[in-house]
C-alpha cells in the first residue's frame, strides 16, 4: 500500500511538534527532573507510540501495524542500550544533573536526523540493489559477534573521549568547567569552548555509530520507509525521561547487551534468507533465487519480545542479577549511613543499620566470582562498609559517632 504525501507530512509535523513542546516546556528551563515527573512522560511517549500502532492499522492495514510494532519494540531495546552509552559520556565528562537534559535532547535529535538519513540511503540502496540485504545481514551479525566479544572480555565498547573530542581539544581553546548550560564561555579573554559542547560531540559521534547498526535491523523486519522512519523516531521519543527514570537501575540488566546480540544475530540471519530467495548474484546459484524458509514478521515479533522478557528475568533473578543486586544496595545503604550529619536522629540510623545488617546475611550466598566481577574495589567495599559498623557500634555505646567517614560529603564529623 503507498503511503501518501499528506500522511508522510502530518505524521513529521507530528513527531516536530512533539520535539518542540519537550525543549520550550521541559529542557528549556535547567532542572533534575523528578522520578514522578519522569515516569508521567514516559508513559505518555510509550502511550503515544502503541497508539500510533493502531493508526497504522487504521490507515493502513495489519501487516503494517506487526511491522510497526516489531520495529518499535526492536528500536527501543537498541534505544535503551544507548542510554549506557550516555550514561559513560555524561559521566566521563561529569556532566551537572540539572543540564543533562539539553545533552539528552540534543542526543536524540541529532539520533533521529543521522538516522532519518541512513532510512532513506537504505531505502534507495534496497531499491536499487537487492543485494544489500547480504551486506546488511552481514553488519548485523558482526555486530552481534562484537557485543558478546565485549561481555566475554569485559572490555568497554564505548569511549567518551573518542577521537573527534580529541581534534576539537586540539584544534580549539577549550574550557574544563562548565558554564551553566552554554556552548561557549569567555576563558582568560579568549572565547572557548565548554565541555557541554564536547559532550554534545561525542554524543553525536555514538548517535552516528548507533544508527549503522539499528537502520539494517529495523530493515530486516519492513522494507517499508514510513514505517522504518516512525518506529525509529517513537522509539527515540522519551528516551530523555526514561533516562532518569532508570538511570541507576539500567546497570542491572546485566544481560541486555547478550540479549541485543541474539536479536541482531537472528535479524541478520532473517535479512541473509530473504537476500537468498530475492537473489540477483551470480555466483550464488547462478543469479537464481534459492528455496529458502522466510521469517514471517509474526514469528519475528514473538522472538524479539521473547528474547527481551528473558533478558530482564535473566537479569533480575539469575544468581548473578540477585548478587548485584545485594551488592547494590549494600553500598547504597553504607553510603547513606556515612552521609549521615552529625545530629541525624537515632531512628533513622537505627533503620539504615539494620537493613546493613539483614543484606549482609545474603553474602554468604554469593560466589567470590561474583564477588570480583560486581565490586569494583574490594578494599574500598569494606573498608566503607566497616566504617559504618564502627560508627552505628560508637553511637550505640556513646549516643554520637566522631568516627569521620571516608569520601563521603556531608558524612559524620
Amino acid at each position: 500500500m503507498e503511503i501518501t504525501t499528506l500522511q508522510w507530512g502530518v505524521t513529521i509535523a507530528f513527531i516536530l511538534g512533539l520535539l518542540a513542546y519537550d525543549f520550550i516546556f521541559h529542557v528549556r528551563k535547567a532542572h533534575e527532573p523528578t522520578i514522578r515527573e519522569a515516569a508521567v512522560w514516559s508513559a505518555v511517549y510509550v502511550g503515544i507510540a502503541l497508539a500510533f500502532g493502531l493508526v497504522v492499522l487504521w490507515l493502513d492495514g495489519t501487516t503494517l501495524m506487526a511491522e510497526y510494532y516489531g520495529g518499535y519494540i526492536t528500536e527501543k531495546a537498541l534505544s535503551v542500550d544507548n542510554l549506557f552509552v550516555f550514561l559513560i559520556i555524561m559521566g566521563s565528562f561529569a556532566v551537572p544533573r540539572a543540564d543533562q537534559q539539553k545533552v539528552l535532547l540534543f542526543g536524540i535529535v541529532f539520533a533521529l536526523v543521522a538516522r532519518t538519513v541512513f532510512i532513506f540511503v537504505g531505502a534507495a540502496a534496497i531499491n536499487a540493489f537487492a543485494w544489500v540485504f547480504y551486506l546488511f545481514g552481514l553488519i548485523l551479525i558482526f555486530t552481534a559477534g562484537n557485543l558478546i566479544k565485549g561481555e566475554m572480555t569485559e572490555n568497554a565498547s564505548h569511549e567518551a573521549d573518542n577521537v573527534v573530542v580529541r581534534l576539537a581539544r586540539k584544534v580549539v581553546h577549550t574550557t574544563d568547567h562548565y558554564d551553566g548550560d552554554k556552548l561557549f564561555t569567555v576563558h582568560h579573554g579568549k572565547r572557548a569552548l565548554t565541555p557541554m559542547l564536547l559532550v554534545m560531540i561525542a554524543i553525536g559521534g555514538t548517535d552516528i555509530l548507533f544508527a549503522l547498526d539499528s537502520i539494517p535491523a529495523i530493515f530486516g523486519l519492513t522494507q517499508e520507509p514510513y514505517i522504518v522512519f516512525t518506529a525509529t523516531a517513537f522509539s527515540l521519543m522519551g528516551l530523555r525521561q526514561l533516562y532518569f527514570l532508570i538511570d541507576g537501575l539500567l546497570d542491572r540488566l546485566i544481560y541486555l547487551s547478550w540479549g541485543l546480540s541474539v536479536i541482531l544475530a537472528f535479524i541478520g540471519v532473517k535479512l541473509i534468507l530473504h537476500a537468498l530467495h530475492e537473489n540477483s548474484l551470480p555466483f550464488i546459484n547462478n543469479g537464481e533465487h534459492v528455496a529458502v524458509v522466510e521469517i514471517g514478521i509474526g514469528t519475528s515479533l514473538t522472538v524479539i519480545v521473547g528474547v527481551l522478557v528473558v533478558t530482564v528475568l535473566a537479569s533480575l533473578f539469575s544468581p548473578k542479577g540477585r548478587a548485584l543486586r545485594t551488592i547494590q544496595k549494600t553500598q547504597d545503604l553504607t553510603e547513606r549511613y556515612l552521609a549521615l550529619p552529625a545530629d541525624a536522629p537515632a531512628e533513622r540510623r537505627h533503620e539504615i543499620a539494620d537493613q546493613l545488617k539483614d543484606l549482609q546475611e545474603h553474602f554468604p550466598r554469593i560466589s567470590e566470582k561474583h564477588k570480583e566481577e560486581l565490586i569494583g574495589s574490594r578494599t574500598r567495599f569494606r573498608h566503607m562498609l566497616e566504617t559504618a559498623r564502627g560508627q552505628h557500634r560508637e553511637f550505640e555505646e556513646t549516643g554520637r559517632v566522631v568516627t569521620p567517614s571516608p569520601d563521603v560529603p556531608g558524612g559524620a564529623r
